[in-house]
């Protein structure tokens, strides 16, 4: 009997690679859509992720739970590269996902505040340059 070709998972973050892992059979991640779930023959494909539990289970560690900030996906053959701000590791579900909420979705609602501030301080400075641009 033939053995299951198996997926090889690589997750980075922007200055490390958090974890490099074979012998994944299967991945499980979370969209703005909704969870999906790779097998090593699916088709090759690009997801954009957001905050969530990423699972992925192999035969040395069986279901391991991986919560993620907002990222890609990337499937390319048997590889599988996700990209993503932030990811925290832990065994139980239950405080992962307390994770999430707390360390990612707060940080998203952080940087709109911060990206509106910049904003407004831009307009502010346009209109003062075209105010001394007429005068």
């Amino acid at each position: 009997m033939q053995q299951p070709t198996l997926m090889n998972l690589r997750v980075l973050l922007p200055f490390r690679i958090f974890a490099l892992k074979s012998g994944v059979s299967r991945i499980v991640a979370e969209t703005r859509k909704g969870s999906f779930g790779l097998l090593p023959h699916r088709l090759d494909c690009v997801a954009a992720l957001a905050p969530g539990i990423l699972i992925y289970e192999n035969e040395t560690e069986g279901e391991v739970y991986v919560a993620v900030d907002e990222g890609v996906l990337i499937k390319t053959g048997l590889d599988v590269v996700v990209s993503v701000r932030n990811a925290i590791s832990g065994k139980e579900l239950g405080r992962l996902r307390e994770a999430v909420d707390q360390e990612f979705l707060n940080l998203d609602e952080r940087e709109q505040n911060v990206r509106s501030v910049l904003a407004k301080m831009e307009t502010g400075f346009i209109r003062r340059l075209a105010e001394f641009h007429h005068d």
